[in-house]
């Protein structure tokens, strides 16, 4: 876990036995550039003990380095296809989310009962196992329920003030303003998920897959009117196919970092509460030097990865990854 001060415990990262490999944690890969991340991430679940191994879901663009480093460190994998809707949206101020149609496919994992799709820009700092056996809807409800997946809310603030933002995209409608006078039931509960504009991030989604959810979300991805208001690809979609259907988690379980700047969320923010950390925008933190890092909270990813690299380099695995 992490202390206030940023500090990270150590602890024997060494998987345990699999106890239920019909639950999963999933995340997307299509190229080299997010691999350090997905590494770090991987490494960091085995850390903190998680029962249920991480399965990189890869593109056919994931190349063949990409692949033997997985290999070398016994990460399972499983080709997905790469998403698209059927007419193309314009993605050119935020190329990232041309990728992001992809992380809709967990959805279509019937072989498994659960998966929680996480970004590979995410490190976790605590055991968060609890979200396979939390209640959602099975999957013969065909996401007619009222509680399709879980996932934490998107910021809406636009603390970097990106000018091709909606112009609703401000603080007064971000879900984590309406907790700050109540930080302590922030850290337990998410707010509702039709408060502000109801719109769940991408990055962590807990899900039962599900064949006629999944058919549903390839019937809008289909459907010209509905991809051309879809701003934010994969988490526009949810929030447009299943508002309010949702369960809103607190944000500890995707704790976007920009969360914890002073001008936006830092009063429900506490570092010991956050069990994984979401290192979303530019730069990266693998694209920085240690003892350079532009966020606090990169520092505590170096610690993590630079623990990673220690470990492999004692099983004789240096790849450059």
């Amino acid at each position: 876990m992490v202390a206030t001060n940023g500090a990270v415990a150590a602890c024997n990262p060494d998987p345990i036995r699999v106890v239920d490999s019909k639950k999963v944690w999933t995340t997307l890969i299509t190229n080299t550039a997010y691999l350090s991340g997905l590494l770090a991430l991987d490494y960091s679940l085995k850390k903190h003990k998680s029962a249920y191994p991480l399965v990189a879901l890869y593109t056919d663009s994931f190349p063949p380095e990409g692949h033997a480093a997985l290999d070398a460190r016994g990460i399972a994998k499983k080709r997905v296809s790469y998403l698209l809707p059927s007419v193309h949206k314009d993605y050119s101020n935020d190329t990232r989310f041309y990728d992001c149609w992809s992380k809709l496919t967990p959805f279509s994992l019937v072989e498994y009962d659960r998966v929680v799709q996480l970004d590979s820009d995410m490190i976790v700092l605590q055991n968060m196992d609890e979200l396979m056996e939390m209640e959602l809807d099975p999957p013969e409800l065909g996401g007619k329920g009222d509680k399709v997946f879980a996932a934490g809310h998107a910021c809406v603030c636009n603390p970097l003030s990106k000018p091709h933002y909606p112009k609703n995209w401000i603080p007064k409608n971000c879900a984590y303003t309406s907790q700050h006078s109540t930080p302590d039931a922030a850290q337990k509960e998410g707010a509702p998920p039709t408060i502000g504009l109801g719109m769940p991030n991408g990055g962590l989604q807990v899900v039962n897959p599900s064949a006629d959810i999944y058919d549903r979300i390839l019937q809008k991805l289909v459907t010209p009117a509905s991809v051309e208001t879809y701003e934010f690809a994969d988490q526009s979609l949810l929030s447009d196919l299943f508002p309010g259907r949702w369960v809103a988690l607190p944000y500890i379980y995707n704790a976007l970092k920009t969360i914890r700047w002073d001008r936006v969320h830092a009063p429900i923010w506490r570092d010991e509460k956050v069990k994984n950390l979401h290192l979303l925008l530019n730069p990266k933190p693998w694209d920085e030097v240690p003892g350079q890092e532009s966020d606090e909270t990169h520092k505590w990813w170096w610690k993590i990865n630079l623990e990673r690299l220690e470990h492999e380099k004692a099983q004789g695995i240096n790849d450059g990854f």
